[in-house]
């Protein structure tokens, strides 16, 4: 494995070089011209136009070029340029979960935002369901890492991704690529911009998206994990004056893809149910990497993401007025076979989420000549969220349930006998004939949540010499959330509640029997050292009856002293099978259906010029994530609330605590940094001690999600950037992160205490390596080779797999060693080709892995990408 001395002796020798380095940065006025380099690249990490070199903001940028040269195609390839950022595509194709130095989070479920803010021109997007290699005319993505609630308004408490597009231009231009690739992918994109008049320019673009899936489902027979999308972005922009400026930008994205495969990590013991039910393998039993699945049902992901914006920014002289106004909305309808088998046990898990959000800005920026200038804000978000879920039972899942309560029983029950035996002890033995497990019940969900928040801002800047800079900010927030729910279980066998006193004599009898067996079993009697067998038991009676009566007679005083006791119930076991259990809807008497949240961040910065090329600087940042609200069936009342829920008579059967929502997070980062810029080289390092309280753990356990708080979760860690020019037209990046992270506290984990354990999912070393060589010919033509090397060290993917032994996820590992290469010849009439490839090792590794659903014992996990090549034809112009 790759250790800290080793990247740090590599840090050394390229600053030794004098080598260049990758450029960390945000959004900027003009597009950065080819002559910008390392530091000198114009960034606005701090929302005001100054160079990376001035900007005392841990900031990394991949320009376009660079990404057209990485064939970075959505934001889960950025990820290869930016070893800070960890991003990973989850269950469908909208879902994407982003982690900037270990931090960061996301799930399945709308009422929980990230802790990573994504922002489009400007623009915040609660939910990451845009890809930037969808987006035409790109120009450059930044990353800005750690706390950013200072001056972004909505959940940057682990850090922020800020992608910019070009502006429209006053000259008439434009782009058109084509793409094709293994797995029969087509590509294409264009863009065209010009003005109108003399102060109105436009542009437009679009995009087409279609690939054939690179793995294959054998039960039915075709190719799975497709792509399918399409978008068109239209802007116009307005100067009427020297002053006004007025952009206004609309876009339409549409996905239809099949999305997204699990792969079998554990075969557990009900895959010998589920591999009898099909009469066939149900799964490709331990193999993730074959890229073979078996679906009874093809996932389905129909998503449309669209909105507009309008910002208009005023020169007032020595002042800048800044609005943006944004409206977007998200209709997305998705469904999946969850249990991920051939057999049909989840017949459907099918989710339709609409998502309506409203946001605005206005910030006021001083450019005075003075030492002092500010920045001072506002912002407001208003959402609402409108979601509804079907969970139904397939087909086969009666059969299954029939199966497991057998095996959980020393086949002493089956699914027959229940419903039988539990209709007559309530009087009508007919009652639940057929009922248990039936096709097609399940669970009728619908949520809303309306959001609610706004902010001021600001920042004072206090030049004490001409070299050193005090900057201090603050950001208050109040975030409101009202939330209600309307779910209705139809799974009748989840509805009963087997402690009932009407079902006594049922358990007296299997206490009976139970502890019969044992006696017969035990030294009073044939000292088998197990329980006998029914047949043991005759024989033994009929030869001991004495001691048999005696016995019967102890057997039968315990099973009268337990069948009302819970903790002996004889039916604890099928418990487990109790899936979908009555719902206690939110709002009721006792739980109000609302958060109510506010926070004071702030930040202080020292920055000092060291020399004409050198910068330093000290940051103290705090942050803040507003409560996040589980939208789901796993929805429970606190285990506070349940005596005042009892008590008012609220209770449903088997009504069990949990979670209705996650309280706030709260960060604070202590850095230090130093930013360098020379003619042939540059470089950004940063150190850096931070951390978050109350960070919003959501776990699944194979049957829901557990969305709880952490006490608190910390990272030491070293950041180094740096590129290099050797000779003409070689450019060397390299790029490391080291992260020491631990759980300070963590004792209500989905997995127990993990109080000073490493959080799961964090490598301690990260690396992205990368060089671009340009050769210019005799006439201008350009021949442009680049490669790039994405490393991390191994890590446990998961902090536990609920039911299984620790050393299981422990032993489940992800390391990645990623190569990436192209080539283009670009010629000087504005034609370009070009060949290409990602991931040319084939590297392979599981992004998450996660409890089959209602398989315990099994483990799945999604499989990361194959290896992808083809060509490309451009033409600009």
């Amino acid at each position: 494995m790759m250790s800290l001395r080793n990247i740090l002796l590599g840090a050394t020798a390229l600053c030794v070089g004098m080598t260049p380095v990758h450029a960390f940065a945000q959004d900027a006025e003009p597009a950065a011209n080819d002559t910008d380099y390392g530091n000198e690249i114009i960034v606005t990490a701090s929302k005001r136009s100054e160079t990376l070199q001035d900007t005392p903001i841990a900031v990394s940028v991949t320009t376009a070029a660079e990404i057209q040269n990485a064939q970075v195609r959505d934001l889960i390839d950025l990820q290869s340029a930016v070893p800070s950022l960890r991003v990973s595509q989850l269950q469908s194709s909208a879902n994407t979960n982003f982690i900037i130095r270990g931090f960061g989070n996301g799930a399945n479920n709308a009422g929980i935002e990230p802790s990573v803010g994504v922002f489009i021109d400007g623009v915040y997007r609660s939910r990451s369901a845009a890809q930037i290699g969808d987006l035409p005319n790109l120009e450059r993505v930044e990353v800005l890492r750690g706390p950013q609630s200072t001056l972004f308004g909505k959940n940057a408490s682990a850090g922020v991704i800020s992608i910019v597009t070009q502006k429209p231009q006053y000259e008439f231009g434009g782009a058109v690529e084509a793409t094709y690739g293994n797995y029969n992918a087509i590509t294409v994109k264009g863009n065209v911009t010009g003005p109108i008049s003399d102060t109105v320019a436009f542009s437009i673009g679009g995009n087409f998206n279609r690939r054939d899936g690179y793995a294959q489902d054998l039960n039915l027979d075709r190719d799975v994990n497709d792509r399918n999308r399409w978008g068109v972005r239209g802007q116009l922009l307005f100067e009427p004056t020297d002053a006004l400026s007025i952009r206004l930008i609309a876009d339409y994205d549409k996905i239809d893809e099949n999305c997204c495969i699990a792969g079998n990590v554990i075969a557990g013991p009900t895959i010998s149910i589920t591999n009898a039910i099909v009469g066939g393998p149900s799964v490709d039993a331990n193999k993730p990497f074959s890229y073979n699945v078996y679906n009874n049902v093809l996932s389905s992901n129909n998503i449309k993401n669209y909105g507009g914006s309008a910002q208009i920014d005023y020169d007032l002289g020595n002042m800048a007025l800044t609005s943006i106004s944004a409206y977007r909305q998200v209709r997305a309808l998705t469904n999946q076979d969850s249990d991920f088998t051939a057999a049909d046990l989840i017949g459907e898990n099918s989710q339709d989420l609409d998502i309506d959000t409203f946001t605005q800005e206005l910030r006021l920026t001083s450019d005075f000549d003075g030492p002092v200038n500010f920045l001072v804000g506002g912002y407001y978000f208003h959402e609402k969220i409108d979601q509804q879920n079907d969970l139904r039972f397939g087909a086969h899942f009666r059969q299954y349930g029939d199966a497991l309560i057998r095996a959980a029983s020393g086949n002493a029950l089956n699914v027959g006998m229940l419903e039988t035996t539990l209709g007559s002890l309530e009087g009508n033995p007919g009652k639940y004939t057929g009922a248990f497990f039936r096709a097609r019940d399940g669970f009728d969900e619908a949520y809303r949540m309306k959001n609610t928040a706004w902010s001021i801002f600001g920042t004072v800047d206090f030049d004490v010499t001409d070299r050193l800079r005090l900057s201090v900010g603050a950001n208050y927030t109040k975030d409101r959330k009202d939330f209600s729910t309307d779910v209705t279980s139809s799974d009748v066998f989840s509805g009963i509640n087997l402690d009932a006193a009407a079902y006594a004599p049922f358990r007296n009898q299997l206490l009976f029997q139970g502890g019969l067996a044992q006696l017969v079993g035990g030294t009073q009697g044939l000292n088998l050292g197990r329980p006998a067998t029914a047949a043991e038991i005759a024989a033994f009676a009929g030869s001991n009856q004495a001691t048999f009566a005696a016995l019967s007679a102890a057997a039968q005083t315990n099973a009268n002293n337990n069948q009302n006791n819970p903790a002996a119930n004889p039916l604890n076991g099928l418990k487990a099978f109790q899936f979908l259990p009555p719902f206690l809807n939110v709002p009721n008497a006792v739980e109000p259906g609302k958060t109510r949240d506010s926070d004071l961040a702030w930040s202080a910065r020292l920055a000092y010029e060291l020399t004409d090329t050198v910068n330093v600087y000290a940051t103290y940042a705090t942050g803040f994530k507003a409560s996040s609200v589980n939208l789901s069936r796993d929805s429970r009342p606190l285990a506070a609330d349940l005596p005042a829920i009892r008590a008012a008579g609220l209770a449903t059967p088997n009504l069990v605590s949990g979670s209705r929502f996650a309280a706030p997070e709260e960060s604070e980062v202590y850095e230090a940094g130093l930013k360098a810029q020379w003619s042939v080289a540059a470089l950004n390092l940063a150190v850096f001690k931070q951390s978050i309280k109350g960070f919003q753990s959501n776990v699944f356990s194979g049957t829901g999600f557990v969305l709880v708080n952490a006490g608190k979760q910390s990272t030491f860690g070293i950041e180094f950037d740096g590129s290099v020019r050797p000779v003409d037209g070689l450019n060397l990046t390299l790029a490391m992160t080291y992260l020491d992270a631990k759980y300070d506290s963590f004792t209500g984990s989905a997995f127990g205490d993990l109080s000073g354990k490493k959080p799961a999912g964090v490598p301690e070393l990260s690396m992205s390596l990368g060089g671009t060589y340009t050769h210019e010919f005799a006439g201008g033509t350009r021949a442009i080779l680049h490669a790039d090397y994405q490393y991390e060290s191994p890590t446990q993917i998961v902090d536990g797999l609920l039911g299984l032994p620790a050393s299981i996820a422990q032993n489940l590992k992800r390391e990645v060693n990623q190569l990436n290469a192209s080539f283009t010849l670009a010629l000087t009439n504005g034609l370009e080709v070009g060949v290409w490839g990602r991931n040319l090792t084939n590297a392979q590794y599981l992004t998450t892995i996660f409890n089959a659903v209602a398989q315990s014992g099994s483990v799945s996990g999604y499989p990361s990408q194959p290896r992808t090549y083809g060509g490309t034809v451009r033409f600009k112009f």
